[in-house]
């Protein structure tokens, strides 16, 4: 690899068609980053390419397919030293007794296996880079458990495990891995998908005056992956002031 591919700021960015993956996109290329934006959704990828000069790649990362060409495709381009792995998400609020298989399924397959596909498909290139890095959105919901979530919290304490394992692993590479666990970030579908109507979702959010939003966190995100590269920003948590923990959110009115 060339020295000028060593030093580059390009990175891949999955959930990129809405929400956190979205604005990271945007706060990254705002910054001068090559960005490969990565989603399902084409027509939404194809119109934040326009709007912000990122690279579209449509894929679902939980697709063996997929992530191959993929990889190809980012290889062919110059490659990556950055991968950011936002997508996931969750479905239901159901507790145990009642926890539906297929809800389950999803969340571990977007949350836990898209993950480690990504990062098992780019772990050479992030190598051969020398100085890479990975971070992994997780979610509050990693660090403790709530009535009605334990589906997602099953997730994402999994993706939390395999997001501090890969750490551990990968050090004798030189790559650097980061988690940032957001707590309750408003955007346009995450509670929408969770719980299946507006209604249902804007009750979430309700008398919450400042809830945190996707370009809070893209924020921090951008942040973490631009300090210098021996700059280890290991966890971060990031929550609206209104919300002291999982269980004491402050609502008015």
């Amino acid at each position: 690899m060339t020295d000028d591919l060593q030093h580059s700021k390009a990175a891949l960015v999955t959930g990129a068609s809405t929400g956190i993956g979205e604005a990271t996109v945007r706060a990254l290329r705002a910054e001068g980053w090559t960005v490969f934006a990565v989603a399902r959704r084409e027509d939404r990828l194809a119109s934040l390419a326009a709007e912000t000069g990122a690279v579209a790649v449509p894929a679902d990362i939980a697709e063996d397919d997929d992530v191959s060409r993929l990889v190809e495709k980012v290889t062919a381009a110059g490659g990556i030293d950055t991968l950011i792995n936002i997508a996931g998400g969750a479905r239901g609020a159901d507790r145990v007794a009642e926890a539906s298989t297929a809800d389950w399924e999803w969340m571990y397959r977007v949350n836990v296996l898209g993950t480690m596909k990504l990062t098992r498909a780019f772990l050479p290139m992030l190598r051969a880079n020398g100085e890479g890095t990975v971070l992994n959105l997780t979610s509050t919901a990693a660090i403790a458990a709530y009535e009605g979530g334990g589906g997602y919290n099953a997730a994402k304490f999994a993706q939390h495990a395999l997001t501090n394992a890969l750490r551990l692993e990968e050090v004798e590479n030189n790559i650097r891995v980061i988690e940032v666990a957001p707590g309750l970030v408003q955007t346009e579908e995450f509670a929408l998908n969770r719980l299946g109507s507006e209604q249902a979702a804007g009750k979430v959010y309700e008398g919450v005056e400042k809830p945190l939003t996707a370009a809070d966190v893209a924020d921090v995100v951008r942040y973490a992956v631009s300090v210098p590269h021996h700059v280890n920003l290991d966890e971060i948590v990031i929550r609206p002031v209104a919300q002291a923990a999982n269980h004491k959110l402050i609502r008015k009115g």
